[in-house]
């Protein structure tokens, strides 16, 4: 019998090497299966798919429908009616299994990862267990742990006193120098039953923050504004502030920690609950804001904040987020649902230029100035701070100090500074205040590298082709010395102009202008003399303001006539010879006070920009070269042309 089923396949047509080859493919499969469900399964996975007799036939049609009813669990299948479909009947076989194979090998993998999953929770679980048993015999204090403990105690208790600019800082708005009338303007609008949104700008160290916090404290005294005694400050630097425009973190308006992304509270993190982050906004509500440089913040904070003004609330957002949950705490959920109030005033402050700040937040503000200080003014502060640290200042110290800065806060530093020289020379003793010195003074410059404000100073003499001219940088004004030399040239109308490229295109065209001004006017053609016009020290004139001050060095370099030395100069020149208005009067009009000039040229329609209290100071107005000229004490030529009207 078992001889006549190859003879048979014989007559068939198959050859016994592919009929071999075909018996061990489907033994192969059987053992598969076997190591897949297991050998007592499959026997009885067989008996119950009428396959038991088939699977142990010899005959190999029969092991193979045996292994098809298997492995498809299907007890209707019948054998394979010709012998050549073996093949096709044993792929369609291994891909099933396969299949079989690549889910039992997921569902492993899967059973592992619950199984490690269900272990670590019961870790969690016993480490709670424990936890609470230890808080009910006594919490989880070891020896060490106490050790640690009476350390950081110990730390806490061994603080160092304030710093120097907190104990010389002005404790009221009395004691603030020199800002007056900003403090006046700022207190019409912060202490008032509507108070405004404020911009201050000013240059640095003049007590712009200072007097923010002390505005809101008087504020609170006055029974008619809507601040409270508990009302906060809150202040924040726009340069400072780092966030991310996906809304991860903001510090400035708030945010939300997701449970996935940033992980927000374990209690939270396990529910899927998100998290929201209250902001400064939030922290300023009934308060102020302060944020100073606000010309730094970023362009879409800024956006966003305006947004907030607006609307005087903050909203939060966030995909996981359910409010149908039960397990969202009702603070969570007012949150999301109503926002958090951020009902607040704010004060910006800084140092650049109004036009330099966003239009949109100017729109939203009222702007209050603080004009920059004096070298009496500065000296004033630093006699108060001397009194404030028992210091004995020797004749001339806060003048001294007051050369080589004109911002308060520096300057307080500076005598900080030198008292801790002579605190340390003096070895902290001293019958009445520790005496501070010129020299100690000058230590501490010359450790800070610092130098004198104002290194040009006004005197009596004239001199020829040489005059003063007046900028102005973020608030502080600045005398530029202009000075011109003319030689005949070689040849008739072959002169040739030379200037500084560094001072920039503007002050090149101010002495283009004032060439042509000086030949229609002056009766002078500088194309017969090889000009040279020098900007003193090299730096950028960024306007046209230089105009006048160059025509007027140029005229006397030409004409050889002196010009007065304690005169300084401002406005653009027209080719026409009239004097046009610039910017920054008030702050040039400083300059010009800290260097000692007695008298100020100013365009005429400039005269409003003047400020009162010039005592020792003479301001002129011009409205044309001539004007400007005699102003300057200066012979004036003939009229060549129609002056301004």
């Amino acid at each position: 019998m078992g001889k006549s089923a190859p003879r048979r396949n014989r007559r068939a047509g198959a050859p016994p090497s592919a009929q071999a080859a075909l018996g061990r493919q489907v033994t192969a499969l059987f053992d598969m299966l076997s190591n897949l469900v297991g050998a007592d399964k499959l026997v009885l996975k067989a008996g119950k798919l009428d396959a038991l007799k088939l699977m142990r036939s010899r005959d190999l049609g029969d092991r193979v429908l045996a292994l098809r009813r298997l492995v498809f669990e299907d007890p209707t299948l019948v054998r394979t009616p010709s012998r050549s479909g073996y093949a096709d009947a044993l792929a369609a076989v291994e891909e099933e299994l396969a299949e079989l194979i690549a889910h039992r090998t997921v569902e492993e993998s899967i059973e592992k990862k619950v199984n490690a999953k269900m272990a670590a929770r019961h870790f969690e679980y016993i480490k709670d267990l424990k936890l609470e048993a230890l808080k009910e015999t006594g919490g989880p204090e070891t020896s060490s742990t106490q050790n640690k403990l009476e350390e950081l105690e110990a730390l806490e208790r061994r603080g160092l006193p304030s710093s120097a600019l907190s104990v010389l800082r002005p404790a009221s708005l009395d004691e603030v120098v020199g800002q007056d009338p900003a403090i006046l303007a700022l207190l019409g609008k912060i202490a008032s039953p509507f108070p405004q949104h404020v911009i201050l700008y000013g240059p640095p160290g003049v007590g712009k923050t200072t007097v923010a916090r002390l505005a809101l404290e008087r504020a609170k005294h006055a029974t008619y504004t809507p601040f409270g005694a508990d009302a906060p400050f809150v202040e924040v630097g726009g340069s400072t502030i780092r966030w991310d425009p996906r809304e991860t973190t903001n510090p400035l308006l708030g945010s939300v920690h997701d449970p996935i992304y940033q992980g927000s509270r374990r209690d939270f993190a396990e529910g899927g609950i998100p998290e929201p982050k209250l902001g400064l906004v939030t922290r300023a509500h009934g308060g102020v804001l302060f944020i100073d440089e606000i010309g730094e913040l970023d362009p879409m904070l800024q956006v966003k904040l305006l947004k907030v003004l607006e609307d005087k609330r903050v909203t939060f957002e966030s995909s996981y987020y359910d409010e149908n949950d039960p397990n969202v705490p009702a603070y969570v959920k007012r949150l999301f649902d109503g926002g958090a109030p951020a009902d607040f005033v704010l004060i910006g402050a800084t140092t650049r230029q109004p036009e330099e700040i966003d239009p949109a937040i100017r729109s939203r503000c009222a702007e209050v100035f603080f004009t920059p200080l004096n070298q009496e003014q500065i000296a004033s502060i630093v006699h108060h701070a001397a009194q404030r640290l028992h210091a004995a200042l020797d004749d001339g110290v806060a003048e001294l100090i007051a050369d080589y800065t004109l911002e308060g806060r520096l300057a307080v530093q500076i005598l900080a500074d030198a008292f801790g020289l002579a605190l340390y020379r003096a070895q902290g003793v001293a019958d009445s205040g520790i005496p501070v010195a010129s020299n100690d003074v000058l230590d501490v410059v010359r450790s800070r590298r610092l130098s004198q404000h104002t290194r040009v100073k006004a005197s009596k003499a004239c001199e020829v082709g040489k005059a003063f001219g007046l900028g102005v940088y973020h608030f502080t004004g600045s005398i530029i010395e202009f000075e011109a030399v003319a030689f005949r040239a070689s040849q008739p109308g072959k002169g040739t102009v030379r200037f500084n490229d560094t001072a920039g295109s503007m002050a090149r065209d101010s002495v283009f202008n004032a060439t042509s001004v000086v030949r229609t006017l002056a009766g002078v053609d500088p194309a017969d003399y090889d000009l040279h016009v020098n900007v003193i020290g090299g730096g950028a004139v960024d306007g046209p303001s230089a105009g006048l001050a160059v025509f007027a060095a140029l005229y006397s370099a030409l004409r050889r006539e002196p010009v007065p030395q304690d005169v300084a100069l401002t406005g653009e020149v027209g080719i026409q010879g009239r004097v046009r208005p610039v910017g920054g009067i008030p702050e040039k009009i400083f300059a010009a006070r800290m260097a000692g000039v007695r008298r100020v040229v100013v365009p005429r329609e400039n005269l409003k920009d003047v400020p009162t209290g010039l005592a020792g100071m003479e301001v002129v107005t011009a409205g044309d070269v001539f004007e400007a000229l005699a102003a300057l004490d200066m012979s004036i030529p003939a009229r060549t042309a129609p002056a301004a009207g």
